[in-house]
Order: C-alpha cells, then sequence, then structure tokens
C-alpha cells in the first residue's frame, strides 16, 4: 500500500483527532510467547469449564461498567460515556439478534475486540478496542462463549450523539489506519535481570490483566494532542474527565504512599489506609477488581509497582503560614471533622481518614478541589464496609474558603505545599 503524501497525512491527523478517545503508544511489540503465557497463567479452577472462565474474564475486562446501566438488563447497553466530542452510548452485547450480537461469530467478536469492526461498521475508540487488541484469541472466545450464554434482551441502542465533524463515523478507519498499533503501552520494558522465574510470571500476567482486560492505560495515561496514548508517559496519570486519573508508575504509587499489600487490599475491598475508591475508581472495583483471584491481584500489584518496588514514602512535613492554616482549619472543624474526625482520624462507614489520604498527597489538587466542590455519592464495598454520601461544599463554600480548606489538609495530612488560590477553585466550579 502507498503512504500518503504529507499534505494528506497531515490532514488524516486532524480529522483522526476528532475520533481520538483512545489508542496505543507507539513502542515494540510484547513477543508472542510472553503474550501467550501472560494469557494462559489465568484462573485454573475456570480453565476447564468455558462459561466460568468466560464469566471471569468479562468481569476482570469491566464489560458491566459501559453495558449495564442501573436499572436496566444486563449488557443492554444504555450506558452514557461522556466526551469532549459528545455523547456515547454502551452498545447491547446480549444475544439478541436485533439488537445484540446474536448473528455475530466468535471470529466477529475477536475482530471488534482486536481492530474495533464489527460486521456492519467501524466502532469509535470510545470502545477500548486500542487495549482489548492485546486479548488472547482464547480469551475473545471464552468471552463470546459467556456473553452468548446470557438473556437476550430486545433493547435498541442509542445512537451517539455527536456534532459535526464527529459524527462521520467513517473518520475513524483513517484514525485507526495511523494511530492503532499492536503494543501496549511500556511494551519496551521488561522486568529487571535476575528476576525469579515466579515472580516474571507475575509481572507479566499482570502486564496482561492491567493492559489488556483492565485497559488501565485509556484512562491513566496521557495523550498527545493527535488523541493516541503517549507511549513515552504510561501510566502518568491523566485529565479526561472531571476526575483525573493519577500517576501509577511505581514511583507515583510509592510517593503516595502505596505499597504492594494495600494495593491488593484496595483492587479486592476498595479501601485501603490510602482512602476508598471514587470517580470512575469506584465501578472499576465495584463490577471488576473485586472477583478477581488473589493471584490476579498479586501479579497486577506486581505489574504496578514493579518486581522491586520503591519504598512508600511518609508524609513530609512543610512549612506553611500558620495564620492561613489556621484559617484552614476553621474551615476544616465547620464543615468536614463531623465525619472525617476532629484531628482527620476517619470513621468507619462513615468517612475515610485525612491522614496520609492518597488524593492529598497528590501534587494536582485538583481532585481534592473537584471533591469538595461536588462532593461523592455513598458507595457499598465488599463485604459491610460502606461509605456515606459527602456532600458538595460548592454553595456553601467561597473560592477563598475553599483554597483555604484544601490548603489545611494538604499541609497537614498530604506532606503537600500550601500553595492552592482562589483563582483555581473558580477555575473549577
Amino acid at each position: 500500500m502507498r503512504r500518503p503524501t504529507t499534505t494528506l497525512r497531515h490532514a488524516l491527523l486532524l480529522l483522526g483527532a476528532a475520533f481520538a478517545l483512545s489508542a496505543c503508544g507507539k513502542h515494540e511489540d510484547l513477543s508472542a510467547s510472553a503474550i501467550a503465557a501472560a494469557a494462559a497463567a489465568g484462573p485454573q479452577s475456570t480453565a476447564a469449564d468455558p462459561l466460568a472462565r468466560g464469566r471471569y474474564l468479562v468481569k476482570a475486562a469491566d464489560c458491566a461498567a459501559c453495558h449495564t446501566t442501573a436499572d436496566g438488563a444486563r449488557f443492554a447497553g444504555g450506558v452514557k460515556l461522556a466526551s469532549p466530542f459528545g455523547t456515547f452510548y454502551g452498545t447491547n452485547i446480549t444475544p439478541d439478534k436485533e439488537h445484540g450480537i446474536g448473528n455475530w461469530s466468535a471470529d466477529d467478536l475477536y475482530k471488534a475486540l482486536h481492530d474495533g469492526v464489527t460486521p456492519d461498521k467501524h466502532l469509535y475508540p470510545a470502545m477500548p478496542y486500542t487495549s482489548y487488541r492485546q486479548l488472547s484469541r482464547a480469551d475473545s472466545d471464552a468471552i463470546y462463549a459467556y456473553l452468548m450464554a446470557q438473556k437476550p434482551a430486545a433493547v435498541p441502542n442509542h445512537a451517539p450523539e455527536l456534532s459535526f465533524p464527529f459524527n462521520m463515523r467513517f473518520g475513524v478507519r483513517f484514525w485507526n489506519w495511523v494511530f492503532l498499533k499492536d503494543s501496549l503501552p511500556d511494551a519496551s520494558s521488561t522486568p529487571p535481570a535476575g528476576t525469579s522465574a515466579e515472580a516474571a510470571a507475575d509481572w507479566y500476567r499482570g502486564r496482561y490483566l492491567a493492559g489488556a482486560l483492565g485497559h488501565c492505560a485509556e484512562c491513566h495515561t496521557p495523550r498527545a494532542k493527535t488523541g493516541q496514548l503517549d507511549g513515552a508517559k504510561p501510566l502518568e496519570g491523566a485529565a479526561l474527565g472531571r476526575i483525573a486519573a493519577p500517576d501509577i508508575t511505581p514511583q507515583g504509587l510509592a510517593a503516595r504512599g502505596w505499597n504492594a499489600a494495600d494495593l491488593q487490599t484496595f483492587f479486592a475491598t476498595g479501601i485501603a489506609p490510602q482512602g476508598s475508591a471514587f470517580g470512575e475508581m469506584y465501578p472499576v472495583v465495584h463490577l471488576s477488581s473485586q472477583y478477581m483471584t488473589h493471584d490476579d491481584l498479586r501479579a497486577m500489584s506486581t505489574y504496578l509497582l514493579g518486581v522491586q518496588p520503591p519504598a512508600p514514602q511518609p508524609v513530609q512535613s512543610v512549612s506553611a503560614d500558620a495564620a492561613q492554616l489556621e484559617a484552614g482549619r476553621n474551615v476544616y472543624l465547620a464543615v468536614c471533622a463531623g465525619c472525617h474526625g476532629i484531628n482527620g482520624e476517619g470513621k468507619p462507614h462513615v468517612a475515610v481518614p485525612m491522614r496520609a489520604n492518597s488524593t492529598l498527597r497528590q501534587s494536582d489538587p485538583h481532585n481534592l478541589l473537584v471533591a469538595m466542590l461536588d462532593g461523592l455519592a455513598a458507595q457499598d464495598f465488599p463485604g459491610l464496609e460502606r461509605m456515606q454520601e459527602m456532600p458538595g461544599f460548592a454553595k456553601q463554600l467561597s473560592d477563598e474558603d475553599a483554597a483555604q480548606l484544601a490548603n489545611y489538609l494538604r499541609a497537614t495530612y498530604g506532606g503537600q505545599h500550601a500553595d492552592v488560590t482562589a483563582d483555581a477553585v473558580k477555575a473549577l466550579r
């Protein structure tokens, strides 16, 4: 095939950026043997039962988050997916022959997952086929078997609500042509020399779980101007929605106090000493990671933190203006202490502790300010644990009050500089 001219390629890049919700960066491909080994290292208890394996994989891939509404039929679609280009809706993936995938073959599903192409159209990359394309054929077939065993739901699909030119679906073909790759965002990396065979197996399995099934990079990796994942900054954090996805590299996690045990607890329960899952991470735990085996959670932790994880960093003391901190503490006592405790100790089943909270330890105060302004919905976690609703204080606090509160929390409990301004709060209202 002839390559397009420079002018044409530039035009295609600009058009393709309109559809750039997700894609893979440019790195060396994973070796076929590593992919095969990672895929084959799944839960042994489901290996002999395709439906059980498919059920496990569907949960690990977090399919319900986009394809099942809170009050709708399972996998019948309809979940709203907001984007800068308009609103997408999760599609019906039940075996209904008119509205779902009942007429699809196993080959059709694999092509949809691998290339973003269905029997009748190209998918927008709001469906993360840019990561799912790393799935093994065996896992794709197990997912297919499980979906085909579900109850058909005659629920029509909702067409995307996109403005021109983003509603021209054919543009996805050009974007895929330029950006769709066969590698994970950090495919050039490998376990360090001297890693034991057992630890290496965990690392590769974790990479498959986080990169292919969990598609973590889709939210946690920043994007280039043309929309594809920035392969030079894998998992270093990105802001796609109202709540930004933080840096989950080994260094980024360690800087916020994470260790392997706490990270596994967080994936399994949604709560750890560093805080609880909220925003887009809550459904990840609620619908997906809590159902993963202990071995797979260990593998994901091994991959994300590294075979030789950096030591979790303690909260550093910082100097700050005493009067400013006193003003912020007064705001805290007035609106926060009732739930989070006078000294930030938190209350079980009510609110998480503030001390060493991962969100307070982020250098960027964005997520803290959004949580303060918008509040957080009540959340039920595995077992009997839950967190009560946190009200938003956008109407109760002035920009200056909110900035003082944020600075008090960050300097006192997060070891961050008290440098949040009223203008920063105003910009997020």
